[in-house]
């Protein structure tokens, strides 16, 4: 009974709820997966990441913006990270993949914004490079950026990021609490039919599986049916692809990326990144014709940490098992999940250019289909 109290006064709260007072789904009762988050249930959970924004909101047509993700508060160019990357589907302008592909490593932070801003965001972090004390000689860069294409909100063709829009969010780049919903790279994005964005998720395995974390976060921009924890909330709400609602964009994109503290080189963050994908499906994703799905994975362990400025011809590393990965692909499913659900309860409804609007997901009828499915935390 005290708990069908606070569920009914939970939705007479979002029924008057302010634009900043949205609530995760955790926070809800809606508890997917069966591994437990981080403190911060976010991708800085993993010790060292760091995530800055930069928001634009300017006018009646440009909603967009640029996210940035540091693997560690170091060097990135002399201490590299291994990292790998997996294309779900490659309807996408991914930056810097093949790089990555080759040799197995990021140098760089990971940029995040829309289609077509994704070169300036890219020349933004190679001139952050090139500035780091140290790297006066460097003569090559590979930035990693994604994008999603947020054309719908955003005046796209007005290619209104600028390079001091990415230095802002480097500088602001920090650990702790990440900013979700509609902000940074995810202020114009869409969502399974609702108001997409910027999600943020972790699992942290249990000492007796080796007490990793594995967090993840998304740039929420896709289409299919909306699932929640197993509930068919797009199907109940009568949105969702091929629903007849106009406009359905099951085209768009996603990006996501993960880190751990897990010691894993590339070939076993390419086999992280892949279980990451699954995460999409759990929500209702299929990775339409038009949808760009990419998973970027790092490590930060200092296990496997790459010396740039190492000499001689060889390193040492210590990895996992390969049998010791199957929990963390367990996580990297969960956390992607959750991110991508986050996202969506977060984000804000926006208008922008044309007059377009795209509705936040309806939280309170959201709720009331989760209690009919017995689907909310007693």
């Amino acid at each position: 009974m005290r708990y069908i109290a606070l569920f009914f006064i939970a939705i007479l709260s979002f029924q008057t709820i302010d634009a900043q007072e949205r609530q995760r789904p955790r926070e809800l009762g809606i508890t997917p997966g069966i591994l437990t988050p981080g403190s911060l249930n976010a991708i800085t959970d993993v010790e060292g990441v760091k995530v800055g924004h930069r928001t634009i909101i300017e006018g009646k047509n440009i909603r967009t913006g640029v996210t940035v993700i540091l693997p560690h508060d170091g060097d990135l160019f002399k201490s590299r990270v291994p990292a790998a990357v997996y294309v779900g589907n490659g309807f996408g302008k991914a930056l810097g993949f093949t790089q990555v592909q080759e040799l197995g490593e990021i140098e760089t932070p990971i940029g995040l914004t829309n289609t077509l801003s994704i070169h300036t965001v890219a020349n933004g972090i190679t001139d952050y490079v090139l500035r780091q004390p140290g790297n006066e000689n460097v003569r090559s860069v590979n930035p990693v950026v994604g994008e999603t294409n947020d054309g719908w909100l955003n005046d796209i063709r007005g290619r209104h990021v600028t390079m001091q829009h990415v230095f802002d969010a480097l500088e602001d780049a920090k650990g702790g609490p990440v900013e979700e919903g509609s902000v940074g790279a995810g202020t114009g994005t869409s969502a399974l039919g609702y108001k997409g964005g910027i999600g943020t998720s972790s699992r942290k395995l249990p000492e007796t599986l080796g007490g990793y974390t594995v967090g993840v976060l998304v740039q929420s921009n896709f289409g299919g049916v909306l699932s929640i924890d197993g509930a068919p909330v797009g199907d109940e709400l009568d949105n969702h692809y091929l629903s007849g609602q106009v406009p359905y964009n099951v085209d768009g994109s996603i990006m996501i990326v993960v880190a751990t503290d897990a010691p894993l080189l590339s070939r076993n963050l390419e086999r992280l990144a892949k279980r990451a994908f699954l995460g999409i499906s759990r929500v209702g994703g299929f990775a339409s014709n038009g949808s760009g799905d990419y998973v970027i994975a790092f490590s930060t362990s200092e296990e496997v940490r790459i010396d740039a400025k190492k000499s001689g011809s060889t390193q040492t590393y210590t990895e996992l098992n390969n049998s010791a990965t199957t929990p963390l692909f367990l996580a990297a499913v969960e956390a992607t999940e959750e991110a991508i659900l986050n996202s969506l309860f977060m984000a804000t409804t926006i208008t922008g250019d044309r007059g377009h609007t795209q509705e936040a997901l309806p939280i309170p009828k959201v709720l009331e289909i989760m209690e009919k499915y017995n689907l909310l935390e007693q």
